[in-house]
């Protein structure tokens, strides 16, 4: 008996609830939806808030005629988004180019958008298109690739007051793409581009290369007065030092300058004449003038040669 109460359930109550919707007891909205009732021919009101909802209540007793000589129309008021390619416009230079609009449009009043215009989306779809014809031809180009904001601005006010009035709303638009139609001009174009990006390569490096001999040329000029200014220094170092020395020991400063000077002999190439101290110096100097060699003579001379 449980199991045949069970299947009589299961069968029953989706029988009944499929009557109560086909006479009209209640309806289900769902997100981003919109019902529209009519009543021979007229509408005689709409639902839109999502949920269970009872026409009975909504409309009172004439929605127990819905059924018998009323319709239901059900419209989407979610956000639907278009991409119209390739308009064709002419720049102020008369060049021909391709251009890509994107746009959104939503639904916001469900009668007028059924009953007002038998196409409502194809009206929106040519009436963005010659918009944007009109407002893009015979602009120069340079404004045409770079402002494309106030561009898709000026498209949308244009556009706006005709989709109030059938029953939506449109939302954004934006220039998405402004092409070259002709391969030619791209080529040029590219031709163009590419001899300016190696201008201003060359260009640069020439001005990388002139700041780093700047740099050079700054740098030896700062070393070399750095070196001008060592070298300077140092005598002035060394005579002070010398003038301490001989302030503390006279005798240590003249062994100092015996080696300094003989030191700065030894590195000469001149020839050094040693004469004794008990040698006549007129008697040598009249043997050198005669001939002989002052070097031979002073080492006959000197004792231990």
């Amino acid at each position: 008996m449980e199991i045949f109460a069970f299947i009589f359930g299961l069968l029953f109550i989706p029988l009944v609830l499929w009557f109560a919707r086909t006479f009209g007891l209640y309806t289900v909205v769902r997100e981003c939806e919109a019902q529209v009732f009519t009543l021979f021919g007229k509408v005689i009101g709409t639902i839109n808030k999502p949920g269970l909802r009872f026409p009975w209540i909504e409309f009172g007793p004439r929605a127990a005629l819905l059924p018998f000589f009323g319709k239901k129309q059900v419209v989407s008021t979610a956000l639907k988004q278009y991409y119209l390619r390739n308009l064709m416009v002419n720049s102020e230079e008369g060049t021909p180019m391709g251009v890509g609009i994107w746009y959104e449009m939503q639904v916001t009043n469900a009668p007028d958008y059924l009953f007002i215009n038998s196409d409502p989306e194809g009206s929106l779809q040519a009436n963005v298109a010659s918009s944007t014809i009109s407002t893009l031809s015979n602009l120069e180009m340079d404004k045409m690739l770079e402002d494309r904001h106030s561009l898709s601005r000026s498209v949308r006010a244009t556009v706006t007051p005709l989709s109030e009035k059938w029953g939506y709303r449109l939302g954004s638009v934006y220039i998405r793409k402004v092409a070259f139609t002709d391969s030619h001009m791209v080529d040029n174009i590219t031709d163009k581009v590419v001899k300016r990006l190696i201008q201003v390569t060359s260009a640069m490096k020439q001005d990388g290369e002139n700041r780093v001999g700047l740099i050079k040329s700054e740098t030896a000029n700062k070393v070399s007065q750095k070196l001008a200014e060592a070298s300077a220094t140092r005598p002035e170092v060394v005579g002070r030092v010398l003038n301490e020395i001989a302030q503390r020991d006279p005798e240590i400063l003249g062994a100092v300058l015996d080696v300094v000077e003989t030191e700065y002999l030894l590195k000469s190439d001149g020839v050094v004449d040693i004469i004794p101290s008990s040698t006549n110096v007129l008697l040598q100097l009249s043997e050198s003038s005669n001939g002989g060699g002052s070097s031979r003579a002073l080492r006959e001379v000197v004792p231990g040669r």
